[in-house]
């Protein structure tokens, strides 16, 4: 009966002992996992390049070319301005385009045959009017000499030699000019009214060419604002087009965790989205300013940690992943 009662007692220390080791076993590992150090979770985002396509012309959205997430080509029509407006400025500018090549026109080709022919035959009569006041006025002149004829009419005669003198050179004077034609500064001032007519021309048709919008880069439409119909103004954005092949992730990150994460660095980061890590490297590094979240390193704040942007762009082409998608570092 002793050996019982001895073997008995025996079984329930040795239980009391198993159960007192298991207990600490059990507060030794609740304490570890709760007094361990916690890993640092740095989650970032993928953004990419987008270019809003606008108009310098106001019009009316005629026709859209794409739809949200089409693939696009650099130089590809993506949407047609109605503009009625500008194509009035055109024939405006044509217009005047025209009358300033006729009066250019008119001032090189300079007096007409018919002007021409009658300069000429007013020379002809002044100079044969000239011949007879010379002969009247030299033979007057002898007929004084000898006297018999009074100084008066000698005197008539010579001023009606000095008049046809002065009459004939007047007439060569007018022929000379039909012969010679316009002005040169008259020619001159023709032919800038032409070149600022034809700059007029083609500013209206560059306006014109502004009603096509094209892509400016290779892309994806990321969103498109107005509906077909629907009015735009000079600037007023139209469309989005994204560079999704050149995107990078932004992290915001406390400055006591920027060790491994200087500019020309490669960092490793997981996507959720697509279940994969990705290889990048830092190439972009700038603390956000005070408007920023700051966090104190101890409960009496001996000193804050300030928080930096920092971008990575991916070391390879990732086909699927998109703007927006997280990237998580630990």
């Amino acid at each position: 009966m002793d050996t019982e009662n001895k073997l008995l007692r025996r079984n329930n220390m040795l239980l009391a002992f198993i159960t007192f080791v298991v207990a600490i076993a059990l507060i030794a590992v609740v304490g570890w996992l709760i007094l361990k150090p916690q890993v640092d979770i740095i989650q970032g985002q993928v953004e990419a390049k987008e270019v809003r396509v606008s108009g310098k012309v106001p019009g009316r959205i005629s026709e859209l070319r794409v739809s949200e997430g089409q693939s696009v080509e650099k130089g590809d029509t993506l949407a047609i301005l109605d503009s009625p407006e500008v194509y009035a400025k055109l024939e405006q500018a044509l217009a005047a385009e025209d009358a300033a090549l006729a009066q250019s026109s008119k001032a090189n080709k300079g007096a007409r045959k018919e002007q021409i022919q009658s300069a000429l035959a007013l020379w002809e009569k002044a100079k044969a009017g000239l011949d007879i006041a010379e002969k009247s006025f030299k033979r007057l002149d002898n007929l004084y000499n000898r006297g018999v004829v009074s100084a008066q009419k000698r005197d008539e005669a010579k001023a009606n030699y000095d008049v046809m003198k002065a009459s004939e050179l007047a007439a060569s004077s007018q022929y000379q000019m039909a012969l010679n034609g316009t002005q040169s500064e008259d020619k001159s001032a023709a032919n800038a009214l032409v070149n600022q007519a034809k700059g007029a021309v083609n500013e209206v048709e560059s306006y014109i060419h502004e009603t096509f919008l094209l892509s400016p880069i290779k892309g994806t439409i990321s969103e498109i604002f107005p509906e077909t119909g629907e009015l735009v103004g000079t600037g007023s954005p139209v469309m989005n087009v994204m560079d999704k092949e050149n995107a990078w992730v932004v992290f915001h990150v406390r400055e006591n965790l920027l060790k491994n994460m200087q500019t020309g660095t490669e960092i490793t980061g997981y996507v959720p989205a697509l279940d994969e890590n990705i290889q990048l490297t830092v190439f972009y590094m700038k603390d956000m300013g005070t408007y920023a979240s700051w966090k104190a390193t101890k409960t009496n704040g001996q000193y804050d940690l300030k928080t930096f942007e920092v971008k990575a762009r991916p070391k390879k082409h990732i086909e699927n992943l998109y703007p927006g998608m997280s990237v998580v570092i630990k």
